[in-house]
């Protein structure tokens, strides 16, 4: 059975905590699930409209992500 992206990302942030997108992406890929950097973006904007997430820009190529309590 696989498991929607979504729900993958949303876990790994919760076990992770606060952290930064590059972050992130980084972890994902060493837990060996194969996900793009647009992929990423797409997931992260249905966890924030769900009320799930928070993304807020650090610097100009950096997003923070933050569990929505």
């Amino acid at each position: 059975m696989k498991y929607p992206l979504r729900n993958i990302v949303f876990e790994k942030i919760k076990e992770l905590g606060n952290l930064s997108d590059n972050e992130l992406l980084s972890n994902l890929e060493k837990d060996g699930v194969q996900i793009t950097a647009a992929d990423l973006n797409k997931t992260l904007l249905d966890l924030e409209i769900f009320g799930l997430v928070r993304v807020s820009w650090i610097t100009k190529d950096k997003r923070r992500i933050e569990l929505v309590t």
